[in-house]
């Protein structure tokens, strides 16, 4: 914290409390306000798509969106499908575990000790992951250095550690696990425990203080200081609501090791996350993040969408299944749904202290650790992009004749400016950058 900040909070008394809500208002002129705020979230699904369901038959800017992609509609101009990547990345563990190891860090797995079916055991992935190398370009740079650099979110992550549930690397043998627990998260970004048994609203400590710093800011930061209470209050509501009644109309998610079969609160612990990650970006306490539902090969079984079999096993199933396919289908759809929803909340949101919305300067990837549930391919990964986070030229489907994914890799960092000639095995990444993103 500089001087300025200090002599700032001094001079009003202000408690420590109302630090996080403060210290990134444009008017004040704390807050990184040189460069325009770029983000990237990466939201990870498990275990393929349903492909004639989700990829556009058309080319170019004139095409239309399939069944499970449909929810994308009102973001359709910002939209970008890129068909055609695949994960070339091939050496030790199952198509699962090199599908969600190799995903975002673009090599190869350590040999180790976990089996996965038939295949060669493997370990944790050989290099840090591409959100994490854009995280440690934009911390070396005051400019765009914000308090956490990257949060890693979960839906229903199996608190176990293995190769299935890890997709984030901050380096060679350094997986790291996304927080899946939304009380767990809100505790980490705003200092409090917020579920405990002398639960006191966080409002109470911040009334007095949000009034003596709302003399000394603009009528935009008051705006924002009251959208960001406002979101606090509704999330302690929740919170208290679960201490009075036992519940929250779900349960608490389970990170006991594996994926519990009964996983109603998905939907709600999904809606919570992403409310924390657009709340984080508004007050730039981070500009990269993951969203990761469930895991490789991952088992949650959508009772709120009339399916009782798990997503895995539903994955498995051939392609003449009709009745399973159009389950896969609504499965994908859902999860289309909370890419829409975040979509739709970072369009709402405006870029404090800059032009336009969250969305104008945030890209979420969409992706998956395979093409396919049931052939178990890497080809036609899925990547569906949405936003302007990466300047990519949206509003387009294109198709490319399954060029390695370490390419978008290097096309991701270098939307940051962040000029790499290669990432991950530099075997896949030789013609550089994706042609025609921007």
């Amino acid at each position: 914290m500089s001087q300025t900040r200090r002599d700032f909070i001094r001079t009003l008394g202000l408690s420590a409390a109302a630090v996080p809500f403060v210290l990134n208002l444009p008017s004040l002129g704390f807050a990184n306000q040189g460069k325009r705020k770029q983000r990237l979230v990466v939201m990870f699904t498990p275990n393929g798509v349903v492909p004639w369901n989700f990829w556009p038959k058309e080319t170019g800017s004139d095409f239309t969106l399939p069944t499970s992609v449909k929810p994308l509609e009102p973001f359709k101009k910002q939209t970008l499908f890129l068909h055609g990547i695949a994960d070339k990345i091939r050496g030790d563990g199952d198509g699962h575990m090199r599908g969600i190891g190799c995903l975002l860090t673009g090599i190869e797995l350590f040999p180790g000790n976990i089996q996965g079916g038939s295949d060669t055991p493997a370990g944790w992935a050989k290099g840090l992951s591409i959100d994490q190398e854009i995280k440690n370009f934009l911390q070396k740079d005051e400019a765009t250095k914000t308090r956490f650099g990257s949060l890693e979110l979960g839906v229903q992550v199996p608190d176990r550690a293995d190769t299935w549930t890890r997709m984030v690397y901050t380096g060679a043998n350094k997986p790291v696990a996304p927080v899946s627990d939304p009380y767990q998260m809100f505790k980490r970004l705003y200092g409090r425990t917020a579920d405990n048994k002398v639960l006191a609203s966080v409002l109470d400590d911040l009334n007095a203080d949000l009034k003596k710093v709302a003399g000394a800011v603009s009528s935009e930061d008051r705006k924002l200081l009251d959208e960001h209470t406002t979101f606090v209050r509704e999330m302690e509501q929740e919170l208290k609501a679960a201490k009075s009644h036992g519940e929250i109309g779900h349960k608490v998610p389970d990170l006991e090791p594996g994926v519990k079969g009964d996983n109603d609160n998905i939907p709600k612990i999904s809606k919570m996350q992403i409310e924390l990650m657009v709340n984080s970006f508004a007050s730039d306490f981070s500009r990269v993040a993951t969203l990761q539902y469930t895991n490789s090969v991952g088992g949650a079984r959508m009772k709120w969408l009339g399916i009782n079999e798990g997503h895995h096993e539903l994955s498995h199933e051939p392609n003449k299944n009709d009745a399973a396919q159009e389950k896969l289908t609504k499965i994908d759809t859902w999860f289309c749904e909370q890419m829409a929803y975040l979509a739709k909340r970072l369009s709402e949101t405006p870029e404090p202290g800059g032009q336009g919305s969250l969305l104008d300067n945030t890209t979420i990837v969409w992706t998956n650790e395979l093409g396919q549930g049931n052939s178990h391919t890497h080809n036609d990964t899925p990547f569906l992009l949405v936003g302007g986070g990466l300047d990519f030229k949206m509003g387009r489907s294109l198709k490319y004749k399954q060029v390695p994914h370490n390419r978008l890799l290097v096309s991701m960092a270098h939307g940051f400016g962040h000029r790499v000639k290669s990432f991950g095995n530099p075997n896949y990444c030789g013609d550089g950058p994706l042609n025609d993103l921007t």
